[in-house]
Parts: structure tokens; sequence; C-alpha cells
């Protein structure tokens, strides 16, 4: 008798654990199971700090894109994103992860504009259902930290966890990657 066999006749839990523990390894994560690192920015300072994040973790990334995209001119998008924060706006995305259901730990980045998210933000957590998710919001700033953004996104997505979020003065500086790793493992740790 060999030895599967023979583990199999004395105990067929543990068979069966054994079989499970073989297979485990080689299965693909299963749906409702990936990360996902979505952001939109501005100037480029988000865009650093979302790709610095997909290289720790295994994630899908995306930029969020808009089908009229704020002005280049710095005072005139300051401006613009003003009208559209007073005005509520859910501004139209060009583009979109696609299915939310296949995510399960969703890194969200943005600026603090006006002291919160940018309604492009607002735009895509309203265009899937959250619910279930964990959300890890990472915020560019230039010393506005997270302003009243995680209120934000909390209200939008009342059924979510919301993690430690994340605040990063411009682009992070020489101290990110460090900053990137600890605020990782503490979110994957609670």
């Amino acid at each position: 008798m060999d030895r599967k066999t023979f583990i199999s006749s004395l105990c067929p839990a543990l068979a069966l654990a054994s079989l499970r523990a073989q297979t485990l390894p080689h299965q693909a994560k299963s749906p409702g199971n990936k990360s996902l690192v979505v952001y939109f920015s501005w100037s480029g300072n988000t865009r650093s700090i979302a790709k610095k994040i997909g290289a720790l973790v295994p994630a899908d990334l995306v930029e969020l894109e808009l089908e009229r995209p704020y002005s280049r001119n710095y005072n005139t998008c300051l401006d613009e994103a003003l009208r559209d924060q007073k005005k509520n706006a859910r501004p139209k995305l060009k583009n979109s992860p696609g299915d939310i259901r296949k995510y399960k730990d969703i890194f969200l980045g943005y600026p603090n504009w006006w002291g919160s998210i940018p309604m492009p933000i607002a735009s895509f957590l309203e265009s899937g259902n959250f619910e279930g998710k964990n959300i890890f919001p990472f915020c560019s700033n230039g010393g506005g930290g997270l302003g009243q953004s995680i209120s934000a996104i909390t209200k939008l997505c009342p059924k979510s966890k919301i993690g430690n979020p994340l605040p990063v003065h411009y682009d992070g500086g020489s101290n990110l990657q460090k900053e990137l790793k600890e605020w990782i493992g503490e979110n994957k740790a609670s």
C-alpha cells in the first residue's frame, strides 16, 4: 500500500487536506481576490506614487482619465476643480478598470483638491458596487494632508472597509519607498 492510500484509509479528512495543500499553490486567485491600484493624477505626483505601489503589490494599475480633461494651466485647473466641487459634479470618465467585482483590495490615489477628493474620484466610486471591498486611500498634497477626503470616500462607499490612509507630500521624496512598504504592510495586516 502506498503512502497516500495508507493516509486515506486512516483519516479521509487528512487526505483531503493533504490534497488541497498540494493543489492550492497552483490555483489562480479566485474572482474577487485581485488588487487594483486606481488613481487620478493632474501633475504627475499621484501617478508616480501609484506606479511605486504597483511595483510593490501585484495589482492591475489604472489611471482614471476624463473625457474632458481639466486645463493644463494650474490656476485654471484650480478654478475648474472648485467649480466641480461646488456643483458636486461627476465628470465623465474616459476609462475605467472594468468589472470591479474581481477586486478585493483597491488602492485609491488622488490629489487633495480643495480639502477633499477631486470629483473624478467621486465619478469612479459611484460607477460600481464597492460593498465588501478594502479601500486603501493615498493622497498627494502640497501641505493639506488628507483634508476631508476620507469622510468623502466613506460617504460614497459606506459598505467598504476604508484602510489606513496615506498622505504624501508632493511626490513623497526619498523616503517614499520605505513609507509605502510600511503602509502596505499595515493595511494588509489589519
